[in-house]
């Protein structure tokens, strides 16, 4: 295994096993995907307080599940990146920020339109709202600091840096329900005991945080593919590639 995550950190081993594996990832997220918004706006019952329009959480669930688990995963490649330097680790940070923005964003917006006839507004400032706000602004600071940076290696430890000195936003937002009076409900699905959702509703969000999962990984392994060619444009691994030098 240990063998396994050496290879793994080369550059020419990486591209061509992200190269195999992103469009398995890919067919595995269109199933989940297509059955979670079926059990999800289909066979799931309506919710008898808020009717039809709970259903957004299918959409915003997940998305705000994965705006944290993005961070995360950039935080952990931000510690490689910082005390062992490797590679992939930046590559797969530079692919994330993106990815962490968009799901961030989407979060944002379809907590919004669920806050509209729920809440009777548009937006408030309690504290899951602002902190995940703040959270879209550390994705959009670490990929305009990346962008601002000439020299990629330079550029992925200034970002290792912001990444790790933003994880302190991590724990606010997943607690903010809990430290302070909020609109949010509490935690539903990942309280301690039985979760207090119908299993009718839980599987298919479970399915659709499965769903964004898998396309998480299968995106962010093409983006990182596409990140280790602009890197290595210049060595000979990637001039013997029949994708630069064609057929």
């Amino acid at each position: 295994m240990m063998k396994f995550f050496h290879k793994l950190g080369s550059p020419p081993y990486f591209y061509g096993f992200a190269g195999r594996l992103a469009p398995w990832l890919g067919i595995i997220c269109l199933i989940l995907l297509v059955i979670g918004l079926y059990d999800g706006l289909v066979v799931a019952p309506t919710d008898y307080q808020q009717g039809e329009s709970y259903r957004i959480i299918y959409i915003h669930v997940p998305a705000a599940w994965m705006s944290l688990f993005i961070y995360m995963v950039m935080a952990v490649c931000a510690v490689l990146t910082m005390i062992w330097r490797v590679k992939i680790a930046e590559v797969i940070a530079t692919a994330s920020a993106p990815l962490g923005a968009s799901f961030t964003f989407l979060a944002l917006v379809t907590g919004s339109l669920w806050g509209k006839p729920m809440w009777g507004t548009w937006w408030v400032w309690d504290g899951r709202l602002t902190s995940e706000l703040i959270l879209l602004f550390l994705y959009l600071g670490i990929i305009a600091l990346y962008n601002a940076v000439e020299d990629k290696r330079t550029a992925a430890r200034s970002t290792a840096v912001l990444t790790l000195v933003g994880v302190v936003n991590i724990p606010i937002i997943h607690y903010s329900v809990i430290w302070w009076n909020t609109l949010h409900q509490g935690p539903t699905v990942t309280k301690l005991g039985a979760p207090s959702i119908d299993p009718r509703m839980l599987i298919p969000l479970l399915l659709m945080a499965m769903a964004f999962q898998f396309y998480y990984f299968a995106v962010v392994l093409m983006q990182a593919r596409a990140e280790i060619l602009e890197r290595e444009r210049n060595t000979a691994w990637v001039q013997q590639l029949p994708e630069v030098n064609g057929p």
